[in-house]
């Protein structure tokens, strides 16, 4: 580990410089052993920006604070993409921003920009925290941080403690906290490390006055983290730390609409859990305050702010970001990469991988509002049965609830919903409802047990009285759940198993969750303090942190709500989880609307009430892929749109899509035409009925990602640029999709197209319709003259027909993927024979896996219970290695081997020494289609010459 400090802040350079080289030199020998300690001025930004260099040099020898900045015009010579706001707070004049000891320089509004650019900036000389008594720990170092001069935000913290904590070789943690004063702290369970790392791919430089962090990678000496670009604020409600970016490629920040990669241009993004219907530049139901930045040399590095306060994340074009929360502490993580795949693994380390879902969990659900009796339920399931498409979960939306309260079903239309769930379940179906954390509390005692029970627990959110906080939510006033207390899990899970066991249901929808209220703050108002008015308010949506939602003063187990708001929808995921392991004693599937980070280990995410239009349906892309990134890998849109009435072009291209969406449902609104599959036309259900019938038969492989994300902490469906971080052209694709390393989707996303144009990075890349879907099928006629079969890429953009029972399906040379027989369930597919399609290399070589188990009982890594495989190809032949064998998954049968890329007809094909007949090649396509009878679980050989 190296460490530089960077000092000398004040004039008289020549003095301070030698003083500082002695002190240092006695500090390094005695103190800091191997620590590289180094004069400011002297060594150390050969790859910071320029502006902010000189940003340096100036606060190095300029003046001090001076009370009107714009008598200097030095110290205003700031470069307009490296200014930093000194005026987060609110507008204010000349007069008032020089008072504050900053400058003032109105600029015009840069174009395509969110924000302007800020008139009232910080002055390189600005006083911020000096660094002092630097120690050596085991873990990394500590320091206090100490301010003379206060800022103009009520209750700075003079005296801070700097927590430096060099946990891995690849991660860098540092905490600021006030060591006299314990704050609220984010209580995700985080790992802890004993002892420093002994070698680590960054190095660290420290400057003295005024206090900065500079991390860089030490292959090339590149600076990844740079907070001395802006003064860092630490008072009770506002808390500022920025930096410089090494580039412009930014992605993460969620939840919000937009391009995968984020605009750096003056934007800004607000994390404050809100029930809203996804919109451009506003805070949507989740906040999860992690970047990831794709550097030039194709390297990346992430950046986690453990922080769950109402903050706003402010972008520009230096590159710079500035983190501002309006509270907690700053609890930052630093992850090395140095690629992006291991970002992604190194963020999930710290906030845990992914759940496993239930096999049953990746068919296809079908939902509606409006779906008012069990007798239209059952009419649904029918027609989707005659009309031959998949369905393995039947949901519902409020309707089965009586007055819409949670744990009940009302008598009229659903009076036999118990024994309608049990007939989902003899047709090898699933059922799924929805469950609000809002609990009714206007019923007479006695009338409603949740809330009764509730009550006499004491388990619901307070206010300033000590007594329930009431809202207004779907079943009228309403009082809310308070899920960090550990009396409200156990009665969260009294409350599911009892309703199983009336109702034996197989999986949670978890909605309103952010929380949702429909009056502000409560039916009572909030009280006039600082915690409903903070002096520093993020962009949130209604311009009051208790816009649509409980009041922020109110009162829960662990704190405060403001500041537990944005862990509303994760406590609720976590004792959702822990209810339906009681209950069920199989694996939990939950999909939930609000989110943050950590989510992906309790539940997964519906991207909420979209709209149906073409720009909603390719917007669902870059959200279902930054999601992976975060991981919550189990993630899907509303297929054909939740509000107004689809299209039923529309319909069969989001279909198409949504058949490689990890999560895939269809829902609409109770006042939108309905939208099942078996509404439109035979055309339009022919080109949906082949979307499924893809998914289906590829169940196997997405089963088998999900096992990589739940024990790697890999993606299920990934941007391009993880795979192919060295070709910058992938960066900023976000209108196609992966399946793992292998399977390519460039779906078509705009109205009247039967083309899309989608780059192919290097390699080959097999078209996937000349593999039969049915792997018991035969191959399909020859493809179509203009329909290449393989594209042989050096990176670039091709353009491929896409009429309207099409979507793009291209397999990865060098990869061998797993697929099965379909059915109109998975408990039908899975018990079809199996297939593998095998895309060999220019050298004949491929790769895969097959995970399988039970697909729903827990335990089964601890237990042994599944069973493993690898499949290799290489030399004409292809075999598969045993990694771990069970009686699940033993038996299933191999009965056909799609080998595509083979140069030239076999003489001679072997199944395990036995010549093979009745093998077919195609020299138009390079396919050897081989029939076999083997079993995955016994090891084989298949061999062609």
């Amino acid at each position: 580990m190296d460490m530089r400090w960077l000092s000398c802040s004040r004039p008289l350079l020549g003095v301070c410089t030698f003083f500082f080289l002695a002190t240092a030199a006695f500090l390094g020998h005695v103190l800091l052993h191997n620590l590289a300690v180094v004069p400011r001025k002297l060594h150390g930004f050969s790859q910071v920006p320029k502006e902010t260099y000189r940003a340096h040099q100036q606060r190095a020898s300029g003046p001090g604070p001076q009370s009107c900045p714009g008598t200097a015009s030095t110290q205003c010579n700031v470069p307009p993409n490296s200014r930093f706001d000194c005026a987060p707070d609110r507008a204010i004049t000349q007069e008032q921003c020089e008072a504050r000891g900053c400058c003032y320089m109105p600029v015009g509004w840069p174009r395509g920009s969110q924000m302007g650019q800020p008139w009232c900036f910080f002055p390189p000389s600005y006083p911020s925290y000096m660094l002092g008594n630097l120690t050596p720990t085991d873990m990394g170092y500590t320091a206090s941080l100490t301010r003379t001069t206060p800022t103009f935000f009520p209750k700075d913290i003079l005296t801070l403690r700097l927590d430096v904590l060099l946990e891995t070789e690849s991660r860098l943690h540092f905490t600021i906290k006030d060591p006299k004063s314990r704050r609220y702290e984010v209580p995700l369970e985080t790992p802890r490390v004993h002892s420093q790392a002994p070698s680590t791919l960054y190095s660290m430089e420290f400057s003295e006055e005024p206090f900065g962090v500079v991390v860089r990678r030490k292959l090339d000496g590149r600076v990844l983290l740079n907070t001395t670009v802006a003064p860092l604020f630490f008072a009770d409600q506002f808390l500022q730390l920025s930096t410089s970016l090494p580039s412009q490629h930014v992605t993460g920040l969620a939840e919000h609409l937009g391009p995968l990669m984020l605009n750096t241009s003056w934007t800004k993004i607000t994390l404050w859990n809100r029930d809203i219907a996804p919109t451009p530049n506003v805070n949507l139901y989740g906040s999860h305050p992690f970047y990831m930045v794709l550097e030039d040399s194709g390297l990346a590095h992430g950046v986690f702010l453990l922080n769950s306060n109402a903050m706003d994340v402010v972008l520009q074009p230096s590159p710079a970001l500035s983190w501002r929360s309006t509270g907690g502490i700053l609890d930052v993580y630093v992850f090395l990469g140095p690629d992006p795949k291991s970002v992604v693994q190194q963020y999930l380390d710290i906030v845990g991988y992914p759940f496993m879902p239930p096999y049953w969990g990746l068919g296809f659900h079908l939902c509606r509002w409006g779906y008012s009796s069990t007798a239209i339920i059952r009419q649904v399931v029918e027609n989707m049965t005659k009309a031959n498409f998949p369905l393995d979960v039947q949901w519902n939306d409020l309707d089965y609830m009586d007055a819409r309260r949670d744990f009940t079903f009302n008598k009229d239309g659903f009076g036999d919903l118990p024994a309608m769930v049990q007939e989902l379940h003899q047709g090898g179906r699933r059922y799924v409802m929805i469950v609000d954390p809002a609990i009714s509390s206007s019923g007479p005692a006695g009338s409603y047990r949740p809330y009764d029970e509730g009550l006499r627990r004491g388990v619901f959110i307070t206010n300033e009285t000590g007594q329930p906080l009431i809202g207004k939510v779907w079943p009228g006033s309403t009082a809310f759940p308070d899920f960090t207390n550990p009396k409200a899990l156990d009665w969260w899970q009294d409350m599911v198993a009892e309703f199983h066991a009336q109702v034996p249901f197989d999986g949670m929808w978890i909605d309103m969750n952010e929380p949702s209220n429909f009056v502000k703050g409560s039916l009572d108002g909030c009280p006039n303090g600082n915690l409903e008015n903070p002096p520093y308010l993020p962009g949130v949506v209604g311009g009051t942190l208790q816009a649509a939602t409980i009041c922020a003063s109110s009162h829960q187990f662990l704190s405060t709500h403001y500041d537990l708001h944005n862990l509303y929808g994760l406590t609720e995921a976590l004792a959702s989880h822990r209810a339906l392991v009681k209950a069920r004693g199989t694996r939990p599937f939950i999909i939930s609307r609000s989110t943050f980070s950590g989510h992906g280990q309790f539940a997964g995410h519906w991207t909420g009430d979209v709209w149906s239009s073409w720009d909603q349906l390719s917007s669902s892309i870059p959200e279902i892929l930054l999601f992976n990134l975060l991981g919550v890998p189990l993630v899907g849109a509303d297929i054909c749109g939740f509000q107004g009435n689809t299209s039923e072009e529309l319909c069969v291209r989001w279909t198409q899509l949504g058949a490689f969406y990890p999560f895939m449902r269809n829902h609409n609104d109770l006042h939108s035409l309905p939208q099942e599959p078996y509404r439109f036309s035979e055309m339009a259900q022919r080109a949906m009925r082949k979307a499924l019938t893809l998914r289906y038969t590829l169940l196997p492989l997405l089963y088998t990602l999900f096992h990589s994300a739940h024990t790697r902490g890999d993606t299920v469906a990934r941007p391009l640029f993880l795979e192919f971080p060295l070709d910058p052209r992938t960066w900023t694709v976000d209108r196609q999709l992966l399946w793992g390393e292998a399977l390519l989707i460039t779906p078509v996303l705009e109205a009247g197209k039967v083309e899309v144009t989608g780059y192919f990075p290097a390699g080959i890349w097999y078209n996937l319709q000349a593999v039969p879907v049915q792997p018991l099928g035969s191959l399909p006629p020859q493809l179509p003259a203009p329909l290449k079969f393989a594209i042989h890429s050096e990176g670039q953009w091709v353009t491929l027909p896409a009429p309207l029972d099409t979507i793009n399906l291209h397999l990865r040379a060098g990869h061998i993927i797993p697929m099965q027989g379909t059915g109109l369930t998975t408990t039908e597919s899975r018990k079809q024979p199996m297939a593998l399609a095998v895309a060999l290399t220019l050298s004949g070589e491929a790769r895969g896996e097959l995970f399988w188990d039970d697909g729903e009982s827990l335990g089964v890594l601890e237990r042994g219970a599944y069973t493993q495989v690898i499949f290799l190809a290489g030399n004409n032949t292809i075999v598969n290695e045993m990694v771990h064998v069970t009686s699940e998954g033993a038996s299933l049968q191999l009965k056909k081997v799609t080998i595509l890329g083979v140069a030239s007809a076999p003489q001679q094909v072997l199944s395990n020494g036995v010549p093979v007949p009745n093998f077919t090649y195609s020299p138009n396509t390079q396919t050897l289609d081989i029939p076999v009878s083997l079993m995955m679980g016994q090891q084989f050989l298949i061999s062609w010459s």
